[in-house]
């Protein structure tokens, strides 16, 4: 038999069912991190995020922070761009970007013989805001975090790594995890641009709560 759910509930029972799904394996979350492990959850219907995702110390809490402070928020796809709540973000006097398609990081990653997300990272360097990053498919993305923060030329509030994939994915997440920025990283090939975007939604709807 099917359980019959209005639409407005389904979102409510979805939580109840992963809670209930994690109790029943003994499984309890770090009250910090439990909302954005549960959004996730909810996201990719994937319980592997509770092992895989890591938090460095107060992650969340700083990412809160931020988010009330008015940052901006830089993402690799517009799916990212796209799955994240803007009208939250904007009440806290921030907002979404996302460079990959704008012309001049089209040409400059051609000229350079170098990818767009990796130009699209250094274009948002040069903001004057507050920032948190949103990564979620390009390891170069990472890549070039890590190289703008060692140069000094960038200091993000929280860097959520979680892009998907093969190909430099695992080393570049190991590379955020290592270094001094706060951040959330989805640990091996896992992730993807709605994770991305859940994260972020999982902090701002704390604030908005």
């Amino acid at each position: 038999m099917f359980e019959i759910v209005k639409p407005m509930d389904i979102e409510r029972r979805s939580f109840e069912m992963i809670s209930e799904i994690l109790e029943a394996d003994g499984i309890t979350l770090q009250p910090e991190n439990e909302a954005v492990i549960k959004r996730v959850i909810h996201t990719t219907a994937d319980f592997e995020y509770v092992k895989n995702l890591v938090f460095s110390e107060n992650a969340v809490q700083k990412g809160i922070e931020a988010l009330k402070g008015g940052c901006d928020v830089v993402t690799d796809t517009q799916m990212a761009r796209s799955g994240i709540n803007k009208t939250i973000l904007a009440r806290l006097g921030g907002e979404v970007h996302c460079f990959m398609s704008d012309e001049d990081v089209a040409a400059e990653a051609k000229e350079r013989g170098t990818t767009r997300a990796a130009v699209s990272m250094e274009k948002a360097a040069r903001l004057e805001k507050p920032l948190i990053f949103a990564i979620g498919n390009a390891p170069t993305a990472l890549i070039t975090l890590d190289e703008l923060i060692k140069s000094g030329r960038i200091a993000p509030k929280l860097i959520i790594g979680v892009p998907v994939g093969f190909v430099n994915v695992v080393e570049s997440k190991e590379l955020i995890i290592d270094s001094a920025a706060a951040h959330i990283v989805a640990c091996g090939r896992k992730g993807g641009s709605n994770v991305a975007a859940a994260i972020v939604n999982a902090l701002l709807y704390q604030i908005a709560r």
